[in-house]
């Protein structure tokens, strides 16, 4: 049995949660439970960031303390995770006596061992209103990328760090006017000591390949002593030995996943050590977002070095988050919190889909809401719940005992031996082709019960043992596939569990098929999500009053830009002439081969035959097609459109699809008889 603590990055505390937060922890959760259902002990902690200028800034604005603040938004965060079913061993808070104590025990050590170093440096001070301004007292234009509005200590717009003195044009948050510089003297975490060692921790396997080939960008730069007090003002912890000088937030931070992880040990009775010694022999797994790589791979990594701690075994870092291919906008209502979904949609549906888009690369990921619709009520409702539902009223018919024996026993070994593969892709990370091939075995059942028609069987009496088998035959192969769904839907599974009368517990549950054993009544497990619904999510000016203020870029645990929905096509589309339209070549076209394309999370990569040639497609079908549909199936396609290059290659055409009103994605096709060549007239 492995042992294995992981982390999720700490959401700031002075805002809701939002999808972005969302997305990671169900990332992180899904993870851990199906780590917990290969028999490991996996324990997730995670706390509130409750430190730093943002915060001093929104409790003034909203006339209360910081530290009431933090202690209504702790509870918010709280409540959301739960209701998300992110199960957390242990949710703090880095404003605690278990922080303090770990922040402090750290930094005095560093500074024993001499990797503290006093310098005094030019910092921002308000003339106006006579005081030092912390980072992020500080906006003006980011130094590497020109975006505006940008804080004093990082840019969230491209996610280079700096000092305030190279922002462009700043200003002072407090009066409005450019700030001046005046001497202050600092402590530097000396970060330049650990580059050998970070060099080669970072190509140690600890960081997914793209991840350690940015970070080589950083070594060539050269690494910086990292500034870590801030003056007064501040809200933080004071630096022993210091008065007037504050624990810079990004050194406190991270040492949360330390302070709660002791508050769990002292709770519960555990070795602290165990976990976070220098001669530890279990596992430490950080998930954060691609933004604030910069900080868990360099200079925590270095902290926990200096300081006599163990480093992380990995650091799994994710993209951001788009809707609809859009970021984030509050105007338009497209800030959407964990909450506002919960008051209207089930959080499993969220789950499964963000399941079904997430794998192990940095890619940034949309969450487009027609397929949210479509994925969720095709995969969940229509082919995984359906076949409990079909079978189930069959059994009960029958008295409500599954048969003795399985009528096809490969069948259910040919499911059940697919568990170590299942369980292999969940800790891999690649979450999507693990869903992809569930719901291609759920496709494999599906197809057996409508090849064995049970309901015509129920029609004769005399064929009840047949209807038995054959549903008992589908019940199996249901809690197959539950189980391997149990990490993503959790609550389902445990439903599903009380129906079959065998909770669900280990991946090795389903070795073996249940015979003879009496099924509960059962219960609808899901039901399909409404398109009508869905759209209230991002109704404009939704969120408005519940939306945080600006959250510092280490705060995004995902960057989560959350955006519109697409446009509403206008009513009346420019007329173009009978010239104009003869000059686009629409012929029919085979599929003569498809495949998922890496890397992309709508396209499929499709080649066509249009009678002459053989053409290379990417067609942005993947949410509504398997390549395995779409072989020998003729489709309509631009054959005169310009070639496109694409990161994923060249394009020579394009294939016509209808989509709209949530319903999903059609390919256009032609009618029987149609041959490859032939030209649309």
């Amino acid at each position: 049995m492995r042992r294995i603590l992981v982390t999720s990055a700490l959401p700031y505390a002075n805002g809701p949660l939002h999808f972005g937060h969302i997305l990671e922890a169900v990332q992180t959760d899904i993870w851990a439970r199906s780590l917990r259902l290969a028999g490991h002990e996996c324990i997730y902690v995670c706390a509130d960031d409750t430190h730093g200028t943002p915060m001093m800034l929104k409790a003034q604005a909203e006339g209360v303390t910081p530290e009431e603040l933090i202690a209504g938004v702790e509870a918010e965060h709280r409540s959301t995770y739960r209701d998300f079913m992110v199960e957390h061993a242990q949710f703090h808070s880095t404003h605690s006596a278990e922080n303090r104590e770990m922040t402090e025990k750290i930094y005095l050590t560093l500074e024993k061992a001499g990797y503290i170093a006093k310098r005094t440096i030019r910092q921002a001070y308000d003339a106006q209103a006579q005081m030092f301004l912390p980072d992020r007292y500080v906006k003006g234009t980011c130094p590497r990328c020109a975006a505006k509005d940008q804080y004093g200590d990082s840019c969230e717009s491209c996610g280079a760090t700096y000092t305030p003195s190279e922002l462009i044009d700043a200003v002072s948050v407090v009066s409005g006017t450019p700030p001046v510089e005046r001497d202050s003297e600092h402590l530097f975490f000396r970060l330049d000591a650990f580059e050998a060692m970070l060099r080669e921790w970072t190509r140690s396997g600890a960081l997914h390949p793209s991840v350690a080939n940015k970070l080589d960008e950083w070594f060539n730069a050269g690494l910086r002593d990292w500034d870590i007090s801030r003056d007064a003002p501040y809200f933080g912890f004071e630096i022993p030995g210091h008065p007037g000088k504050y624990f810079y937030v990004w050194l406190d931070a991270p040492i949360g996943y330390m302070g709660a992880s002791l508050a769990l040990a002292r709770r519960e009775g555990l070795d602290f050590d165990a976990w976070w010694g220098a001669a530890s022999t279990a596992e430490l797994h950080h998930f954060i977002g691609k933004d604030i790589l910069y900080f868990h791979t360099l200079f925590w990594p270095a902290v926990l070095t200096g300081a006599g701690y163990r480093r992380p075994t990995q650091v799994h870092a994710h993209g951001f988050l788009t809707v609809n291919g859009q970021k984030m906008s509050k105007s338009r209502g497209t800030f959407i919190t964990g909450r506002r979904y919960l008051d209207r949609l089930p959080p499993e549906a969220l789950r499964y889909y963000f399941a079904a888009k997430l794998d192990a690369g940095i890619d940034d990921m949309d969450l487009s809401l027609d397929d949210f619709v479509n994925r969720f009520n095709s995969d969940v409702v229509g082919k995984l719940v359906n076949i409990a539902s079909r079978c189930a009223g069959f059994i009960a018919r029958g008295g409500g005992t599954l048969a003795a024996q399985l009528p096809e026993p490969a069948l259910y070994e040919e499911f059940s031996t697919q568990r170590a593969r299942i369980a292999a892709l969940y800790e891999a990370r690649d979450f999507a082709t693990a869903i992809r091939e569930i719901a291609a075995l759920a496709d494999r059942a599906n197809q057996y019960i409508d090849a064995q028609k049970p309901w015509n069987l129920a029609k004769d009496p005399a064929r009840a043992a047949d209807v038995s088998a054959v549903c008992t035959q589908g019940i199996n192969l249901f809690r197959v596939l539950i189980t391997y769904l149990a990490p993503v839907l959790p609550a389902m599974a445990e439903n599903a569990g009380r129906f079959l009368g065998q909770p669900i517990r280990h991946w090795d549950d389903v070795a073996a098929p249940l015979l003879g054993t009496t099924l509960a009544t059962y219960e609808p497990l899901a039901t399909r999500l409404d398109p009508k619904v869905v759209a209230t999510l991002i109704e404009p000016d939704a969120d408005a009053a519940a939306a945080p203020a600006p959250a510092p870029a280490k705060a995004a645990a995902t960057k989560a830009a959350i955006p519109a929905a697409a446009a509403t096509p206008s009513a009346a589309a420019a007329e173009i002439t009978v010239d104009e339209f003869a000059r686009i070549e629409l012929r029919v076209a085979r599929v003569v081969a498809a495949e998922y394309v890496e890397g992309a999370d709508k396209l499929l990569k499709l080649t066509v035959d249009v009678g002459t040639e053989q053409r290379t497609v990417f067609a942005g079908i993947r949410s509504a097609y398997t390549p395995e549909q779409l072989v020998d199936r003729h489709v309509l396609v631009v054959a005169n459109l310009k070639p496109r290059k694409m990161r994923f290659g060249l394009s020579q055409g394009m294939v016509l699809a209808a989509s709209g009103d949530g319903t999903g994605v059609f390919l256009v096709a032609p009618d029987s008889g149609a041959v490859a060549g032939m030209r649309v007239q």
